[in-house]
């Protein structure tokens, strides 16, 4: 009986709780009631949390487009993934292709000279479904995932702390009402005081006052302290963005790669196809005297290979690995604007020279940088170091 009393007893506290938030709410949107607003760094947070949350789904969301243009295959794919099944494996479309030319070479003679130049076009349209399957399967791991990671985790524990936030603030402005009723009433009270009855609700509401300003101390504390676990959390976003941009640069890389395969598949062929005679290679509107050129495109298409390595390697910097293994430090060219999340960390301006070392104990993502007397944390995916 004492149980079921004391559940009664919270659900009409509960339910009390959130008419008196109901009714804050609305008269705030009334413009009846005064509201409390955030600090300016917080509501910064929250802003920068917002559009980080926006734009990480439309990545993830087109890079899935991309990887797998089939909406129906996107579908099923999901779908496997929600029942914790493996979805059935499936040829993609250049393997497709690649098996529909080797079965018309081998129907139309791999001794012919079409059919032997179909057979060895689809074997490399195979070739380049695997390169695909790769692709997609290392963009899956060390992008989407992570992105996945932060819109189902890190975001919805945000979103969580942020609404008890805003019903700890309802709670503090609605205490605040009542206060500001209580003082009234008492004040008007006391200019009524011409009898005994008069005195007794002066005291009545100087009590209510006492209990109003006891109430909003302890709205107050709570409200503090849900701010800040709420900051702390939103603080968190520039560290989001650094594991970001490293996985960035893992899905370019893989990018590369494929491109990169593809690119040394094709030639293979080409140079294949161009073993035949040129009878073979000449079509119905081209002489068959025309020779197939093969060395302009491949030349240029091989340097500009060789600058997108180059430009990976920069872009893994590794030099990183050295400079934390040793005790030394080195200067670093600062590549983006960087705002710093709180103390610890060092606000970065785009092209600024700083010094940076590594110090026991410090997290993979960061580095320790000087700017004069200025010291701070910074992510070593905005630098790039120097000789």
């Amino acid at each position: 009986m004492n149980i079921m009393d004391f559940n009664v007893k919270k659900l009409a506290a509960d339910a009390g709780t959130f008419l008196s938030r109901a009714v804050q709410f609305t008269e705030e949107k009334l413009g009846q009631a005064e509201k409390t607003e955030l600090d300016a760094h917080l509501e910064n947070l929250l802003s920068k949390a917002e559009c980080t949350k926006l734009w990480t789904e439309k990545i993830m969301k087109q890079t899935e487009v991309l990887l797998q243009p089939n909406p129906n295959a996107r579908i099923e794919e999901f779908v496997y993934e929600k029942l914790d099944r493996k979805a059935p494996s499936r040829m993609n479309n250049p393997e497709l292709l690649g098996q529909y030319m080797i079965d018309a070479g081998n129907e139309f003679g791999p001794g012919t000279a079409y059919g032997n130049a179909l057979i060895k076009c689809g074997e490399t349209q195979k070739r380049i479904g695997t390169a695909d399957r790769e692709l997609i399967q290392t963009s899956a791991i060390n992008f989407l995932t992570p992105l996945r990671n932060f819109i189902e985790g890190d975001y919805k524990t945000i979103t969580k702390e942020r609404k008890l936030l805003q019903n700890k603030r309802l709670d503090l402005d609605a205490a605040k009402t009542r206060l500001k009723k209580a003082k009234v009433a008492e004040a008007r009270a006391a200019q009524l005081n011409t009898s005994q009855p008069e005195e007794n609700n002066i005291m009545i509401w100087a009590e209510e006052v006492t209990k109003s300003e006891q109430e909003v101390r302890i709205t107050q504390s709570e409200f503090d302290r849900q701010a800040e676990i709420t900051r702390l959390l939103l603080e968190g976003i520039s560290s989001t963005h650094a594991h970001h941009l490293r996985c960035l640069n893992d899905f370019v890389e893989a990018q590369m790669t494929y491109y990169a395969q593809c690119y040394q598949y094709m030639l293979d062929l080409q140079k294949q196809l161009g073993s035949f005679p040129s009878t073979f290679l000449s079509n119905n509107n081209q002489s068959s005297s025309t020779p197939v050129q093969s060395v302009s495109t491949p030349s240029v298409l091989a340097s500009a290979s060789a600058s997108l390595t180059s430009v990976s390697n920069s872009i893994v910097t590794s030099g990183i690995s050295e400079l934390k293994s040793s005790s030394g430090s080195r200067k670093a060219r600062v590549l983006y604007d960087y705002d710093a999340a709180n103390s610890s960390e060092l606000s970065l301006l785009a092209d600024e020279v700083i010094t940076v070392y590594s110090i026991p104990g410090m997290d993979s993502d960061w580095l320790m940088g000087e700017r004069g007397n200025q010291k701070g944390k910074v992510p070593i995916t905005y630098l790039e170091l120097l000789n």
